[in-house]
């Protein structure tokens, strides 16, 4: 999809991808204006002062997605909306369950009516691995989310508004990541590096690559689908090898974590498809008045379907990588 001359809205936009994802537009693309929507105006001013070279190009919405007044005034004229702003903390909101609810459920909610009401062309929620069977109170959320999004295709009426999800793991190096806290403690000089299990595995991608995953799906999307990319697993007792001779103490789980991650459960082997470098988790419903063939894509990129019984989970992934693997992509964020 070429972004050039169209207005495109971040939601929580002054994140890790927020900022990742607008320095790939500019490096590649000719937006007519990029938006960025959040409720911190600290990090709004910071945004702002690292991307003064296109201060014609950036606009700044000081609002909150549970805010719905304010989304519709903020998408108005908007073509092309990600949906980044969550809360993300699974301790955090095992403790608070009502707030997570509100900006993860109730704010995908309001994202959805303000891009209808505003007729948007395509818009991409970012959702999580911890969203594929759901032990903790973000992950629920967040497949609660994703259904929204996926639901949204069969409101649109007349409008051409399309709505898709794009799934992946950890991200390398992102704000509240394993890697800050880990260069924190070696840099304070912490005597061990504290690990919940000695089993732990996680999947691994750089914010690069997600970001481009995210750009390559605009393109692909239909409308409806979950797009997941193929992407390596890491053992968290490998990552503190990566980084450190620290001696590893186990911690214990915390609440609502997992020992390991999926991000497609077999239960939904029967929707999903698998293309070259992705997969695709058709939706559960059929859309109204559309007979969508998910079996191509808009690039013309084309799938098999996955095996009877098929999971895609951190343990069982076929691609892991080693701790000098590891180290080498901690040396470039």
């Amino acid at each position: 999809m070429n972004f050039d001359n169209k207005n495109i809205l971040i939601t929580g936009g002054t994140g890790s991808f927020g900022n990742a994802f607008i320095s790939h537009i500019f490096k590649f693309y000719n937006p007519n204006k990029i938006i960025i929507y959040s409720r911190d105006e600290l990090k709004q001013y910071e945004m702002s002062q690292k991307f003064k070279k296109y201060e014609d190009k950036i606009r700044f919405f000081i609002g909150d997605i549970r805010d719905l007044q304010r989304m519709e005034m903020a998408f108005k004229g908007v073509d092309i909306i990600v949906h980044a702003a969550a809360l993300k903390h699974v301790t955090s909101g095992e403790y608070n369950p009502i707030e997570v609810i509100k900006t993860n459920i109730n704010g995908a909610e309001n994202v959805i009516n303000a891009s209808l009401k505003n007729n948007v062309e395509k818009i991409i929620a970012l959702s999580t691995d911890k969203a594929s069977g759901p032990i903790n109170l973000y992950g629920a959320t967040k497949l609660a989310s994703d259904k929204l999004f996926t639901a949204a295709n069969n409101l649109v009426g007349f409008n051409n508004c399309q709505f898709s999800v794009v799934r992946y793991g950890n991200v390398v190096g992102s704000r509240g990541s394993v890697i800050p806290y880990f260069k924190s403690l070696i840099n304070s000089g912490s005597k061990y590096l504290p690990i919940t299990h000695e089993e732990m595995t996680r999947f691994w991608i750089t914010l690069n690559e997600g970001v481009e995953f995210v750009v390559k799906c605009f393109s692909r999307m239909k409308g409806g689908e979950i797009f997941i990319p193929k992407i390596p697993s890491i053992k968290i007792t490998d990552l503190a090898k990566a980084m450190s001779d620290l001696p590893i103490k186990i911690i214990g789980i915390r609440p609502g974590e997992k020992l390991h991650e999926s991000m497609i459960n077999k239960d939904d082997a029967h929707l999903t498809l698998e293309f070259s470098d992705h997969y695709v988790i058709k939706p559960t419903i059929i859309f109204k008045n559309k007979d969508l063939d998910y079996t191509i894509n808009k690039v013309n990129e084309k799938s098999l379907p996955v095996e009877k019984e098929f999971e895609y989970n951190s343990l069982n992934n076929p691609s892991y990588l080693s701790v000098e693997e590891i180290a080498l992509i901690n040396s470039k964020i």
